[in-house]
Protein backbone atom coordinates (compact mmCIF):
# COMPACT_ATOMS: atom_id res chain seq x y z
CA UNK A 1 0.00 0.00 0.00
CA UNK A 2 1.71 3.25 -1.22
CA UNK A 3 0.35 5.33 1.86
CA UNK A 4 2.15 3.19 4.45
CA UNK A 5 5.26 2.77 1.97
CA UNK A 6 5.49 6.79 2.28
CA UNK A 7 4.66 7.16 5.64
CA UNK A 8 7.49 4.14 6.71
CA UNK A 9 9.85 5.84 4.30
CA UNK A 10 9.17 10.04 6.26
CA UNK A 11 8.94 7.88 9.68
CA UNK A 12 12.39 6.22 9.24
CA UNK A 13 14.39 9.70 8.64
CA UNK A 14 12.38 10.32 12.26
CA UNK A 15 12.91 7.34 14.19
CA UNK A 16 14.89 5.05 12.06
CA UNK A 17 14.39 1.26 12.10
CA UNK A 18 11.78 1.69 15.37
CA UNK A 19 9.35 2.57 12.53
CA UNK A 20 9.28 -1.22 12.16
CA UNK A 21 6.50 -0.90 15.24
CA UNK A 22 4.34 1.38 13.56
CA UNK A 23 0.78 0.64 11.20
CA UNK A 24 -0.31 3.00 8.97
CA UNK A 25 -2.81 2.69 6.05
CA UNK A 26 -5.30 3.76 4.05
CA UNK A 27 -8.29 3.02 1.88
CA UNK A 28 -11.98 4.16 0.43
CA UNK A 29 -15.27 2.80 2.40
CA UNK A 30 -18.51 4.13 1.67
CA UNK A 31 -17.31 6.79 -0.61
CA UNK A 32 -15.28 8.14 2.03
CA UNK A 33 -11.39 8.39 2.44
CA UNK A 34 -10.27 6.69 5.61
CA UNK A 35 -6.72 7.14 7.08
CA UNK A 36 -4.97 5.18 9.81
CA UNK A 37 -2.33 6.77 11.81
CA UNK A 38 -0.18 5.42 14.68
CA UNK A 39 -1.36 6.72 18.23
CA UNK A 40 1.63 8.99 18.74
CA UNK A 41 1.49 12.87 18.45
CA UNK A 42 5.05 12.72 16.51
CA UNK A 43 3.67 10.11 14.11
CA UNK A 44 0.19 11.87 13.19
CA UNK A 45 2.38 14.71 12.74
CA UNK A 46 4.90 13.25 10.31
CA UNK A 47 1.16 11.78 8.75
CA UNK A 48 0.04 14.78 7.74
CA UNK A 49 2.98 16.95 7.33
CA UNK A 50 4.61 14.19 5.38
CA UNK A 51 1.58 13.13 3.35
CA UNK A 52 -1.75 14.19 4.21
CA UNK A 53 -1.52 17.80 3.89
CA UNK A 54 -0.38 17.81 0.18
CA UNK A 55 -2.60 15.02 -0.55
CA UNK A 56 -5.99 16.83 0.98
CA UNK A 57 -4.49 20.49 -1.25
CA UNK A 58 -5.71 20.60 -4.70
CA UNK A 59 -3.03 22.78 -6.07
CA UNK A 60 -0.74 20.12 -5.09
CA UNK A 61 0.82 18.45 -8.71
CA UNK A 62 1.18 16.26 -10.43
CA UNK A 63 -1.84 14.48 -8.78
CA UNK A 64 -4.12 14.79 -5.26
CA UNK A 65 -6.92 13.43 -3.41
CA UNK A 66 -9.34 16.18 -3.81
CA UNK A 67 -9.06 16.13 -7.53
CA UNK A 68 -10.29 12.30 -7.29
CA UNK A 69 -12.72 13.21 -5.17
CA UNK A 70 -15.76 12.77 -7.82
CA UNK A 71 -15.19 8.73 -8.40
CA UNK A 72 -15.42 8.30 -4.44
CA UNK A 73 -19.14 8.46 -5.66
CA UNK A 74 -19.07 6.02 -8.55
CA UNK A 75 -20.03 3.26 -6.55
CA UNK A 76 -23.53 4.60 -5.58
CA UNK A 77 -24.31 5.44 -9.16
CA UNK A 78 -23.51 1.70 -10.03
CA UNK A 79 -26.42 0.79 -7.47
CA UNK A 80 -29.10 2.75 -8.93
CA UNK A 81 -28.68 1.34 -12.74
Amino acid sequence: DGFSAIFHRISFEKIGVSTIQSRATAGVAGGTYLFALPGSPGACKDGWDGILKWQLDYRFRPCNFVEIMPRLEEHKQRGKS
